[in-house]
Parts: structure tokens; sequence; C-alpha cells
């Protein structure tokens, strides 16, 4: 399932494509990011998403977002990313003794 959430708290379950445009084309300072997040409960990876913060090529994100959404090849094409999977990592836990 896809749930769309704005830098507002706003959620969308199972937004659909003109939603995920007009999310996007509502970006602003006081609106900053999307998330756009698969959630699987049978799929052992865990859940994946995309987070876009403000742009200047519209039409190429949502281009991206849709391409990802449905998981088409070459979606992340032409695109810098950066990967933040470290930052929800458990630091290993300390040995005492």
């Amino acid at each position: 399932m896809l749930i769309a959430t704005t830098g507002r708290g706003h959620k969308v379950k199972r937004p659909s494509k003109p939603a995920i445009g007009t999310m996007l084309a509502n970006l602003q300072c006081n609106n900053p990011h999307l998330i756009l997040e698969r959630v699987d409960e049978e799929q052992p990876d865990g859940d994946w998403y995309v987070q876009v913060r403000q742009t200047v090529s519209q039409e190429k994100v949502l281009g991206a977002l849709l391409g990802w959404a449905a998981a088409k090849p070459g979606w992340s094409d032409g695109f810098m990313w950066n990967n933040i999977g470290a930052w929800f990592e458990h630091p290993p836990a300390e040995k005492h003794g």
C-alpha cells in the first residue's frame, strides 16, 4: 500500500496519480517535503519510501515518484540520491565485563 505524507502531516492512503501531483505542487516553506511510502506487511525487508524536498523540476520529480510507485525500471535515472538507511540502524550493544 502507498501512503503519501506532507510536511504538515497530511496523509493520503493509496494516493492517485493526480493526488501525488497536487501534493508535490504544494511544496513550499511551511510544507517543505513530501514522503511517498510503500508499506508492505508481507515484505521481510521492511517498508520503503522516497522523500522529496522543494525542487525546480516538479514534472521530472513527479515522473520519478510515479515510476517508483509503479515499480518501473529506471525511475531513479537522472537524479542524485542519498541512502539514509544507516540513520535507522541500531548501534551495537556495549559489552560489559
